[in-house]
């Protein structure tokens, strides 16, 4: 009977009266308050690498109420990885279509890194691939 209510306090069903898993020795809001500045689905670098420019934001929203997010971080010149796989398929078009239109605006560029994840970059930004420009046809794998 005692796994059913612990699985119960778990989902919250029951007040949990366990007091083994509290630790006294934890400070109230030690570190808390600036450990996030902004919202936690948006990390951006640190502060050192704001002041040399080399920021890209990640942003995983929850709904088409956070593209403000994205439109905002890219008008600062950040590129922006958003990652809709938590999203519901409509919404995630909506955020598509906005991310398309914003970086149309602003001159900068799309593209799908994978399956409902898009990088977006400004018009200064270069994107390189990981294959290099002087590589022949001959190689290892291409030998007949």
């Amino acid at each position: 009977m005692a796994s059913v209510r612990k699985a119960s306090a778990w989902l919250g069903l029951v007040e949990d009266n366990d007091e083994r898993y509290y630790d006294d020795e934890y400070a109230e809001g030690a570190g808390a308050a600036d450990q996030w500045v902004t919202d936690p689905r948006v990390r951006v670098a640190s502060e050192s690498a704001q002041e040399q420019g080399r920021r890209i934001a990640t942003i995983s929203p929850d709904s088409f109420r956070d593209a403000r997010v994205i439109g905002e971080l890219f008008r600062d010149g950040v590129p922006v990885i958003v990652n809709l796989t938590a999203m519901e398929p409509a919404d995630a078009k909506r955020v598509v279509d906005f991310a398309a239109g914003l970086t149309f605006g602003l001159r900068g560029s799309i593209e799908r890194v994978a399956t409902r994840v898009f990088l977006l970059t400004p018009a200064d930004t270069e994107i390189v691939n990981g294959e290099s420009s002087g590589r022949t046809t001959d190689s290892f794998f291409n030998q007949s």
